[in-house]
């Protein structure tokens, strides 16, 4: 009869909990939900406090009104500027605070499930079509080029091409559209450059954007 070690304390550690190597935490990702959660606050906070202004005085001269073209007065007095019955900066307010959240949730080691990302990326994909609907209204019924709104849509376009890429790349979306996102996730600045420039050009065509800034 051979003689049988009694199994430690450590080894049943082991068998009950196997080791699983750490997930990285996604530095970049994070800290630029972050940041554009700041500046997409900042925004619509100056949004808000202009709409302020015109509410107490309708002649006010606003910081953002630059020109007859360049301006953020003739967006908040007309009725796209409050589709929902209120005031469309609010929305920013209290919008532009989930990515932050998130950001520093992911920073602190955060682990959010499939559906989380989901939701979180249709969320982003409602803010970049109301953003795309909001420029158009912009640009070919008010003819007019709000700053702060520019600045919003600045973060908004880049902000729905890191999540929805990053989910790609992460399976969210199924195994199939990994190499993929992992393809697109360095193209987020290059294709948020390119939009935009296609929208100051498209401005420019419709109304003298360039010259009213000087």
């Amino acid at each position: 009869m051979t003689d049988v070690a009694p199994a430690t304390d450590r080894e049943f550690e082991d068998d009950l909990e196997p080791s699983q190597p750490e997930k990285r935490i996604p530095w970049v990702f994070a800290i630029w939900l972050i940041v554009a959660g700041v500046i997409g606050e900042i925004a619509a906070f100056a949004l808000t406090v202009e709409k302020f202004h015109v509410l107490q005085n309708p002649d006010a001269i606003l910081s953002c009104d630059v020109s007859a073209f360049v301006q953020c007065g003739k967006n908040l007095e007309s009725w796209q500027g409050s589709v929902f019955g209120f005031p469309n900066p609010i929305i920013g307010l209290i919008c532009w605070m989930a990515p932050i959240v998130v950001g520093f949730a992911l920073l602190a080691g955060a682990r959010f499930a499939r559906w989380f990302w989901v939701l979180f990326n249709i969320g982003v994909l409602g803010a970049v079509v109301f953003v795309i609907w909001l420029a158009s209204q912009s640009i070919f019924d008010l003819r007019t080029l709000c700053p702060y709104c520019v600045l919003t849509w600045t973060v908004t376009y880049p902000t729905f091409l890191a999540v929805t890429f990053r989910n790609m790349a992460e399976g969210v979306f199924g195994d199939r559209v990994r190499p993929a996102g992992r393809a697109l996730l360095p193209w987020v600045a290059p294709i948020t450059i390119v939009i935009m420039l296609a929208i100051f050009v498209i401005a420019q065509l419709r109304f003298p954007v360039i010259q009213g800034l000087f």
